[in-house]
């Protein structure tokens, strides 16, 4: 557990570009070369689709508006740095993809060994859950940063880039040093290959990118997200100061189990001898699982509606204003610039995490200096959660794939948004629950365009379409398998009532459909 003291600091910012210049190019461009680890299948090419989802939009109209462009990287401007990164992409797109695993950490374990453990060079925070991860996260590493501490942050997926999944001080790496960290990596992940009964996947060889990357910064600590799961997932092979559970619901039940209880049961391989751990608010059955856990390894425990909490949440411009209870006392007027209920809790989860890892609560009782609090918060983004990316009509991303998370995003669209009529466009992954999904935006959505997006794993738009007539009635659904054909039919749909009629609409479903329309609206 670290013993800093809590002081001062402050924080930073982005900007934007046009992603119609040279389209073209860029067209062609994407066409030739491997755009990315979702857009084809390993050693296929991208189609012309597939190009234009990647190079921008092929309508004008779908062009306009929209909030400062997040954190999320484009391709890089430099044609041999971008050949680069390309080549990197098309070598990992070769591995074992994120939805194909052999539950062990044998694997990583071995790769850490021969680069020396760099995993154990840095204290780290260790964050698990179903719903909320990647945002906790973000605020997890903001507030570190507030404090002078240089962060590591390794989540996952990714929204646009696979450069978004590491992050040193609170900016994802530049492509130059992704593809660096990688060839650094290349030899000993070939001669672990070697010895293994399966290669490294995907997500194995960049978990140990992101670890050797933060000893060669070097950070003083690191915000790791799981990938699935908790007790086999490749990032499990740190011994977290602080494990985060964020709230645990129904998701990949085919692999973690069931029921809440199951799923907690693995998720709680994260939480390691003499932790401290950092409880969202969990159904009972989970909870009880995370509790027994705790008690076995003489973890600390805190937990949100007992120990700390969101005393306080108002709807403000932009945002919310919080008053959180943390383990040191209260934080009054906190601004958030993300909407919904469940960012208000995500952020007093974030701020009890960081207490516990500066010893709040139990090396002392200090609370954390509330204007640097205050600060980090205020920075905080999280592309792709309830972002607004247009105006005329309003366009918001949201990359909901779990009924849970529809629920949270559904009652948040509700309670920040006057829409007279919402649009939702929506592309699922197959092996997702999509009836669940779609049930809980069914009451917000006055008409569904139902599409699909360019991965493998995409469910087909006729099959969705399929399922969302029951849900909503054959009168409320639009097919569009083309995404920007459904983008473009959602935005007209909106406009129906007229310009100041107060129409909108929201994209949902999946990581990658959300990062498809960022691209195709200009974003990144």
């Amino acid at each position: 557990m670290s013993d800093l003291p809590p002081h001062d600091s402050s924080a930073s910012d982005d900007s934007e570009r046009d992603p119609l210049g040279l389209f073209e190019e860029i067209v062609e461009a994407e066409t030739d070369l491997p755009q990315g680890l979702d857009s084809a299948r390993p050693g296929e090419t991208p189609t012309p689709d597939l190009a234009v989802i990647a190079a921008g939009s092929r309508t004008l109209r779908t062009q306009g508006g929209g909030e400062p462009q997040a954190d999320v990287p484009g391709r890089p401007s430099d044609p041999e740095v971008d050949k680069a990164l390309r080549e990197v992409e098309a070598e990992l797109a070769t591995r074992w993809g994120e939805t194909k695993l052999e539950p062990s950490v044998s694997r990583i374990a071995a790769l850490m060994d021969v680069l020396g453990e760099p995993q154990r060079a840095y204290p780290s925070i260790h964050i698990t859950g179903t719903n909320g991860k990647t945002s906790t996260a973000r605020m997890i590493e903001a507030l570190l940063g507030a404090f002078d501490l240089r962060t590591g942050r390794y989540t996952s997926p990714h929204v646009q880039s696979v450069t978004e999944r590491i992050s040193l001080d609170g900016a994802p790496v530049s492509a130059e040093r992704f593809v660096e960290t990688y060839n650094d990596i290349k030899p000993y992940v070939e001669m672990i290959d070697g010895q293994q009964e399966y290669r490294l996947s995907f997500f194995e060889v960049l978990t140990g990118m992101a670890y050797a990357a933060f000893a060669d910064a070097p950070v003083d600590v690191a915000v790791v997200e799981v990938g699935m799961g908790g007790s086999w997932d490749a990032t499990n092979v740190i011994d977290g100061d602080v494990a985060v559970v964020t709230p645990i619901d129904l998701d990949h039940t085919d692999r973690l189990g069931e029921t809440p209880g199951e799923i907690a049961t693995e998720k709680a391989g994260i939480v390691k001898q003499d932790a401290t751990v950092i409880l969202a608010q969990q159904p009972v059955d989970a909870a009880q699982v995370l509790l027994k856990k705790a008690v076995e390894v003489d973890a600390t425990v805190a937990r949100e509606g007992l120990e700390f909490g969101v005393v306080a949440r108002q709807i403000a411009v932009g945002g919310q204003l919080l008053t959180l209870r943390g383990l040191g006392g209260e934080y009054e007027e906190v601004f958030l610039p993300l909407h919904g209920a469940y960012q208000a809790h995500n952020a007093a989860v974030a701020l009890a995490a960081v207490e516990a890892f500066f010893g709040v609560g139990s090396a002392h009782t200090q609370r954390l200096d509330i204007d640097t609090v205050r600060k980090a918060f205020a920075s905080v983004t999280s592309p792709g959660r309830l972002e607004i990316v247009r105006r005329s009509p309003t366009v918001v991303l949201d990359a909901a794939h779990n009924p849970a998370g529809a629920r949270a995003t559904a009652e948040a669209v509700s309670e920040v948004f006057d829409f007279s009529r919402l649009i939702g466009v929506v592309g699922a992954s197959g092996d997702k629950n999509v009836r669940g999904l779609l049930e809980a935006f069914e009451p917000i959505f006055a008409e569904v365009v139902v599409t699909q997006n360019s991965s493998h794993r995409a469910m087909d738009a006729d099959e969705l379409a399929g399922i969302a007539v029951e849900v909503f009635g054959e009168d409320r659904v639009q097919v569009e398998p083309r995404l920007d054909d459904a983008l473009e039919a959602a935005i007209t749909l909106a406009e129906e009532e007229g310009e100041f009629a107060g129409g909108g609409v929201l994209v949902t479903g999946s990581v990658i459909t959300v990062g498809e329309v960022r691209l195709l609206l200009g974003r990144g």
